[in-house]
């Protein structure tokens, strides 16, 4: 069910697709809403349209004359004959809902009244006629939601209903399951796209529910000199970094640098941008002797760029861990969430947290370590760290700042947060190099650092 436009026909044809064979074959009835030609001449243009199915596996009838009549007998002895000559295995019926007029219940007139007692028999007798025949069947409507008494809602074993929500100028489609008999379906709205093959859905909840890896002690080298000291050896194996920093900071190369450590070491990594196109990436990403272009031919990196607006969080994690499952991945970049918070259709910003925490649940869940950036404009001295609030869902966290030092601009950097582990305490300079980020040396002789212009100490 749902409103014209929003995927029903696309759909089941594509279900239908995969899953007709001449042994089991599938009828596809049309009524008024789309003529049989016009509707193959568009759904032709799908990948998943088969064309040396037609007719031997996907026949295509249409019912408009015995709709136009307004005669249920007629329909349903038209579909009854079609059934007992081909022996199918999946049955459609596009509208359902043009079958007995626009007649609802609780209409005005006793016209009204009797047309609907109607057209509930005629739903009860094919229900069991389809019933019996163990076929498999989809009825497609445009149905609003304040229409449940609808007798085909009750005869129903499962009920989809699919939507295109608008919010401002963005426009996503979403789909629900509201009803399935004998299942325990997943709850909430998913999103999904239409593309040249067809429905792409994106569950809202990953699949968290299986066993997760277990965890070690290892540590993952950050391929920055001297930054592992500060780290007591390394990042945490399957923790969540949270590096963050205003612009020019160095955030990128630092992120670069934990890549090109993991592919020196043996590792496949995933790098989700969102803040430049990937040429201009790699392009930036020069870290010898780590060639990226090299490793993407390998299939040891995949660079996913994801920048569309109208983007939801489960679209953009299904890419990722897509990526990840494809290469066997054990280091993932997000670079940035500013960036990916921007991407996001606005129905999903309000809800950003929660979506990250269920971002990184799913990817922790698949046993990677996920280093993630943020620009903050100005983390001291007001206490904070991350403009996003999302710190909860984070094992580490690294700021970065600028400073005033004896009347340079320098940088410096400090482990806010380390879950479980020993860190440094202190800031320490570093500076950004051809080759990468270097750190530099501690700053214990100073004090004020957080206001930005540190004072030696006497």
């Amino acid at each position: 069910a749902g409103a014209p436009g929003t995927g029903k026909t696309t759909l089941v044809q594509q279900m239908i697709f995969a899953n007709a064979t001449r042994e089991r074959p599938a009828l596809y009835f049309t009524v008024l809403g789309e003529p049989t030609v016009k509707l193959m001449r568009y759904q032709q243009q799908f990948s998943f349209f088969d064309k040396e199915k037609v007719p031997s596996a996907v026949r295509f009838i249409n019912l408009s004359k015995e709709a136009v009549s307004e005669d249920l007998d007629a329909v349903l002895d038209r579909i009854v004959a079609e059934v007992e000559q081909s022996q199918p295995g999946f049955l459609a019926v596009d509208s359902f809902r043009t079958i007995g007029g626009q007649m609802r219940p609780g209409g005005g007139g006793a016209g009204d009244a009797q047309a609907f007692t109607e057209l509930t028999e005629f739903v009860q007798r094919l229900s069991l006629q389809l019933t019996a025949w163990e076929i498999t069947s989809f009825l497609l409507g445009e149905y609003q939601e304040s229409e449940s008494r609808h007798p085909v809602f009750t005869v129903a074993d499962s009920i989809l209903w699919l939507m295109d929500e608008v919010d401002r100028n963005s426009a996503v489609r979403k789909l629900r399951i509201v009803k399935a008999r004998g299942r325990a379906p997943m709850p909430g709205l998913h999103t999904f796209r239409i593309t040249g093959d067809g429905l792409q859905v994106f569950p809202r909840i990953p699949e968290q529910q299986r066993e997760r890896p277990a965890r070690d002690a290892a540590r993952l080298r950050s391929g920055v000199p001297g930054l592992d000291e500060m780290l007591d050896g390394g990042y945490p194996q399957g923790d969540v970094v949270m590096l963050t920093g205003p612009a020019g900071s160095g955030k990128t190369t630092f992120a670069t640098q934990f890549v090109a450590q993991g592919l020196v070491e043996g590792e496949n990594c995933v790098v989700a941008v969102f803040e430049e196109f990937p040429d201009a990436f790699l392009e930036r990403a020069k870290t010898p002797p780590v060639d990226f272009g090299e490793m993407i031919a390998a299939d040891r990196l995949s660079l996913i760029y994801l920048r569309p607006l109208d983007l939801s969080v489960d679209e953009m994690l299904s890419e990722i861990l897509a990526a990840v499952r494809r290469t066997g991945a054990k280091r993932v970049v997000i670079d940035s969430l500013s960036g990916f918070e921007i991407a996001l259709a606005p129905t999903f910003r309000v809800d950003f947290r929660e979506s990250l925490y269920r971002l990184v649940g799913a990817l922790t869940g698949a046993g990677v370590t996920i280093l993630m950036t943020a620009e903050v404009i100005e983390p001291f001295p007001g206490g904070q760290f991350t403009s996003e609030r999302v710190s909860f869902v984070t094992d580490n966290i690294l700021v970065q700042r600028y400073v005033e030092l004896e009347g340079d601009l320098r940088k410096v950097l400090a482990v806010i947060k380390m879950r479980g582990s020993n860190h440094a305490k202190d800031f320490r300079l570093y500076e950004l190099t051809a080759t990468g980020a270097i750190m530099g040396a501690s700053m214990e002789d100073y004090h004020g650092i957080t206001t930005g212009v540190p004072v030696r100490n006497t």
